[in-house]
């Protein structure tokens, strides 16, 4: 479980990513010159803000007679001219802790690594006969970023450390530490936007943007001296030292505007005076205990390597790829080791690149995209057995939806809560886009809240906690339910719609070759209104509440259009058969009830899972790096694990960062193996993770199934605590292609249904269990908790 090279980064997607959920780091593995780019969760540009737009009201009902009158290109300028509020803000690069080693560049035996299971990255190299080491992690019990530093000879540990920052900041020396403080931009504009004054800040006494201050401090172990100047924190003639680095902002909520009063440095002086009382084997002994905690929770192994364990992994990547087992168990981990890095209780959830940034004015700013990319970010939490780290994003819904209360009234008169495309730390829930710069084609989307609310329920069928249901989920739901009732419309045929409807960033062509983004009752809107009602009447049900309410949403569901195919055999992407602008398109929204819904399986809606599977067999195998994640999870959910691992390999392709590429259809990996759109989305990353496990174990369709989508190319392999739906953990051992023992917790107790169109043997200890055999392929048999059940097949 290392990630490991012969040589430096010399690109920030080379290096190796250490976070604890709020502060991250890029440590790059210099040889005379280290260069650690530093990351804090809470520091973004600008601040709360107006950005509802009252004119989206008034203008609705032109907007949508427009479009029913067939009139796209006047509802689009509308649109442009009436719905939209401010971009979103931007997350912030904090800065770089640079060292500066007095030994020269020229080294031997150079190794640099990223250990998944310890969370610690590790640089090492030789200069004539002195091995010097360097260990980096990032401390969630402690709140710090350790860096160890070793020489094998005592008085050869020699360096300059300095702090900087591409933001509007200072490093000073400050009695025993080397402080940074700066400050965010009030504004920051996205990428795309080309405006004169695309980085904007204030009076440095006045300014109404976060504050931030980072605090180095370094204890030596044996020889050596140590002092600090203007110039760094010096080292000399030591053996064996610790660098201590911790950061705050003067963040203090999402619905207020950074305090002044809230001092960043107190609280990073706190940290590190914490840290410094601790011995480095105690810090360390804390870190090692709580990573582990979560990453040694699922165990994956899918065969013998295809090649040596010796080879470094940039070359794993371009000579093997998906083709070497030992490479898609490292992908799959991965993904577990960076949701854990940076996601967890009580941080900001994890943006469009996880917590590591660079730039002050990053792609697409690096914010929550809630078409697909911050869900996507999450499909793994609940599977791969890391609850723990879908919380922050949980609490981010709800936060969403107390901002999102006021958007649906100003902006379209409705009752609940909405949000749209974008957000960021302050919780934006208007449709983006500087109040007509923006495109409809992604702007006017208001069905962010129920896909966000399937979260809420997943977490609750994962983990069955009734309290969190009648508390947490289910009162956000609702509010989304209720707001869904209101935005939809009469079709005037007896039927409810939804107008104006988008099918995300992705154009209808009419005949005449004209392309359009606005419409009526997109495939996906539809959906997610019918998923969220669905759930919305499961968890009244399952708490007692809202009889009355549950009613209501059973008609409005009566009156909801059905999928319908086209003339392709494809599901329909729109409500009419419109031709696609582009047919490989790298959104696949219209397949949303496949997978990360559920409502259309094979079993329960045969008609429209075939033609699902037609519209991805048009949309090939290319696309984005988190397009193809999405694709992985859709095959392995229409049970054909070697087309799976086609995508798993073009996303395990290497490619070059150049630093400029926008590449719209053809993703793949750094080599560092992040998830390259490209440039660098984190998404993909957590998307092949979920997809990797949703091929081994799956748990939607009301059983379990083992192994439903096993690719040929994993004969013999096992997984070891993956989750399923009702509150079990499974284990699986297979061999020949073919299930040899699963072994199944129930962590809540009640029936357990498993799936196989082979017959079953269950035993619970030493004793066989009987199984029930419910319809054509479905045992169940009661489970208490915390007994361990074996499956057999009945024949083996």
């Amino acid at each position: 479980m290392n990630l490991h090279y012969e040589k430096p980064a010399r690109a920030w997607t080379e290096a190796l990513p250490v976070g604890n959920g709020r502060l991250g780091a890029m440590v790059f593995g210099g040889i005379e010159e280290e260069r650690m780019q530093l990351n804090e969760d809470t520091l973004w540009s600008g601040a709360p803000q107006e950005w509802n737009n009252p004119k989206a009201r008034a203008a609705l009902p032109e907007l949508r007679r427009l479009i029913a009158e067939g009139k796209y290109e006047e509802a689009e300028a509308l649109s442009k001219a009436s719905t939209m509020g401010p971009y979103t803000q931007s997350y912030m690069p904090l800065g770089d802790l640079r060292l500066r080693f007095y030994h020269g560049n020229w080294a031997s035996d150079y190794r640099r690594e990223l250990d998944l299971r310890g969370g610690v990255s590790r640089t090492s190299y030789r200069i004539g006969g002195v091995r010097y080491v360097r260990e980096t992690f990032a401390s969630f019990p402690d709140q710090v970023l350790v860096v160890r530093l070793y020489a094998s000879k005592p008085g050869r540990l020699r360096f300059r450390a300095r702090l900087d920052s591409p933001l509007r900041s200072a490093a000073e020396p400050a009695g025993e530490a080397l402080l940074l403080r700066g400050h965010c931009p009030e504004r920051v504009d996205p990428n795309y936007y080309d405006t004169d004054e695309p980085i904007r800040y204030g009076d440095p006494e006045r300014t109404t943007a976060m504050r931030f201050e980072g605090r180095l401090q370094v204890r030596l172990d044996g020889p050596g001296t140590w002092r600090i100047d203007d110039q760094g924190l010096h080292v000399e003639g030591a053996e064996r030292c610790t660098l201590l680095f911790a950061a705050a902002t003067s963040f203090d909520g999402f619905d207020r505007a950074p305090n002044p009063g809230r001092e960043p440095g107190p609280i990073a002086e706190r940290a590190v005076r914490a840290a410094l009382a601790k011995s480095d084997a105690e810090l360390f002994a804390a870190h090692a205990a709580d990573h582990r905690a979560l990453f040694d929770r699922v165990e994956l192994r899918l065969g013998a390597p295809a090649a040596p364990d010796t080879l470094p992994t940039d070359r794993r990547i371009r000579e093997y790829g998906a083709a070497d087992p030992r490479l898609v168990e490292l992908l799959f981990q991965y993904g577990r080791y960076l949701l854990i890095a940076s996601s967890r209780p009580g941080t900001q959830p994890a943006n469009l690149q996880g917590i590591w940034n660079e730039e002050p004015r990053p792609v697409w700013s690096s914010n929550y995209t809630l078409n697909i990319n911050a869900q996507m970010n999450y499909w793994p939490a609940e599977v791969c057995h890391l609850p723990e780290c879908h919380e922050p994003f949980l609490q981010f819904i709800g936060e969403l939806a107390a901002n999102g209360r006021r958007t649906a009234e100003v902006n379209y008169g409705c009752r609940g809560w909405t949000a749209h495309h974008n957000s960021d730390v302050w919780r934006q829930t208007a449709p983006p886009g500087d109040y007509g710069h923006g495109n409809p084609l992604w702007a006017n989307w208001p069905m962010a809240g129920p896909w966000l609310c399937a979260h809420l329920w997943e977490h609750y069928r994962f983990g069955g906690d009734l309290r969190y249901l009648r508390d947490t989920a289910y009162p956000i739901m609702k509010e989304a339910a209720l707001f869904c009732l209101d935005w939809l419309i009469d079709d005037g045929a007896g039927g409810l719609m939804t107008s104006p409807s988008t099918s995300p960033e992705h154009r209808f062509r009419l005949p005449d070759g004209r392309t359009h983004a606005l419409s009526e009752s997109s495939a996906m809107d539809i959906s997610l209104i019918r998923e969220l009602f669905r759930h919305c009447i499961e968890a009244a049900r399952e708490l007692g509440v809202d009889p009355e309410f549950a009613e209501e949403l059973r008609a409005t569901m009566r009156q909801l259009p059905p999928h319908r195919i086209g003339k392709h055999g494809q599901l329909q992407e729109w409500s009419r058969d419109f031709d696609d602008e582009d047919r490989v398109h790298r959104h696949v929204s219209h397949l949303y009830d496949v997978y990360p819904g559920d409502a259309v399986t094979k079993s329960a809606a045969p008609e429209w899972f075939e033609a699902a599977k037609a519209s991805l067999e048009r949309r090939g195998d290319g696309g984005t790096g988190w397009s193809l994640g999405w694709k992985v999870n859709l095959w392995a959910r229409f049970k054909d694990g070697n087309r799976a691992l086609r995508l798993l390999s073009n996303l395990l392709t290497l490619v070059e960062d150049d630093g400029t590429t926008i590449d719209l259809h053809r993703g793949g990996v750094y080599a560092n193996l992040f998830d390259a759109h490209p440039p660098f989305q984190i998404d993909g990353n957590f998307g092949a993770t979920a997809g990797i496990a949703e091929l081994l174990l799956q748990s939607h369709d009301g059983a379990i199934e083992l192994l439903p989508a096993l690719p040929d190319a994993w004969p013999e392999g096992r997984v070891r605590g993956l989750r399923a739906r009702g509150g079990f953990e499974v284990s699986i051992t297979w061999r020949g292609g073919r299930l040899e023992q699963a072994d199944i917790v129930s962590r809540r107790g009640g029936e357990c249904r498993i799936r196989s169109r082979t017959p079953l043997r269950v035993r619970a200890g030493d004793s066989a269990l009987q199984s029930v055999l419910e319809g054509e392929d479905v045992y169940r048999f009661a489970a208490s908790p915390g007994t361990v059940y074996t499956i057999f097949e009945s024949n083996r």
